[in-house]
């Protein structure tokens, strides 16, 4: 079992397979997006199961699989497949915004992966176009959609809550109504925008603002309100034994009869580091401790010059050297496309 030096069991890793992405959403990259990395500068598909490989005997048990967009890099299904021989992995979810799943989600299932989380803000047609930069809300839709159809459970959707944005968050909760979806209500995070001198702006002037966070306890106080209004009934904790399954930070919610549940996310208002269980490799290959940090390690060149002893080594130092907290930074060197979602 690997803990870090907080006494923190660490057993999940988060691993983004690209930096590239089909859409440009607003609070995630700039217009033009973000200067892609060269295909010798991005991890191997190889590199990647062998350190995961290590980092399943260090006792990382869990594996997310996160982007950019990580159905637009080829192979990624029998990527999958091949994680799911590492000995040790208990589990493989995904992380996408949704838009490929009618391609790929029957693949994946059969490859071994189930779990799966879809970024969705909005239900409106026209704002979902805006906040995305040309997607198209079918297409996500489609996705959801081809994510039951072929198995995967549980299906949750991310929705960050964005003050400035137009989301109607009563029409998610109705989503959980009549099908075993789970919708999580996540805190917009102050990442990126260190680089350019302004944290989290970016270059047209996009980006976080403390104006545009809302804490969870505002989200959940309208959720209830507006949910007894629109007659779904009192909004009630869900016990975490009946909560679905997660790795997370999640706390879930439920209105009577309901299939599905509701989450939130809060790591402003309600922030949960002395609960992380996480470490993140970047499409590039490095090993990050903290998603508010900028400290990383060099895991791309131990991976091409070093042994499995070097590998073993550095785990061991990130988990030595994994902060103790956030510390309500603002801004990041890396915007989140470049860490992973």
């Amino acid at each position: 079992m690997a803990t870090d030096s907080h006494g923190r069991r660490i057993d999940y890793l988060r691993i983004s397979v690209t930096d590239r992405c089909n859409l440009r959403c607003v609070y995630c990259m700039p217009p033009d997006g973000v200067p892609w990395k060269g295909h010798e500068e991005i991890l191997s598909w190889e590199e990647i199961e062998r350190f995961a490989s290590v980092a399943a005997g260090e006792g990382i048990s869990k594996i997310r699989l996160t982007g950019g967009e990580p159905l637009v890099r080829a192979g990624i299904v029998d990527h999958v497949r091949r994680l799911r021989a590492v000995t040790g992995i208990e589990s493989i979810a995904i992380t996408t915004n949704g838009t490929l799943l009618p391609k790929y989600a029957a693949e994946l299932v059969e490859a071994g992966l189930t779990r799966v989380n879809i970024s969705l803000d909005t239900l409106d047609a026209e704002t979902y176009t805006n906040i995305t930069r040309g997607g198209k809300l079918d297409d996500v839709l489609a996705g959801i959609e081809a994510a039951f159809d072929a198995g995967m459970a549980p299906v949750k959707i991310n929705v960050v809550v964005v003050r400035s944005l137009e989301q109607d968050l009563l029409g998610f909760a109705r989503m959980t109504l009549d099908r075993p979806v789970h919708v999580r209500f996540i805190e917009y995070m102050p990442v990126g925008g260190a680089e350019d001198g302004v944290a989290c702006a970016s270059t047209d002037g996009e980006g976080w603002t403390e104006a545009d966070h809302v804490p969870s306890d505002e989200t959940l106080a309208m959720l209830t309100a507006e949910g007894a209004a629109a007659g779904f009934g009192e909004l009630m904790p869900v016990a975490r034994d009946d909560a679905p399954g997660g790795w997370g930070p999640a706390h879930y919610y439920r209105f009577p009869g309901a299939k599905g549940t509701l989450g939130v996310i809060s790591p402003l208002s309600h922030h949960f580091c002395g609960e992380c269980n996480r470490l993140r490799l970047t499409a590039d290959g490095r090993l990050r401790t903290c998603l508010f940090s900028d400290d990383e390690l060099d895991v791309r060149t131990i991976l091409r010059t070093g042994t499995e002893a070097d590998i073993h080594e550095l785990i061991q130092r990130a988990l030595a050297n994994k902060p103790e907290s956030h510390n309500m930074r603002v801004g990041t060197l890396r915007r989140m496309s470049q860490i992973g979602g």
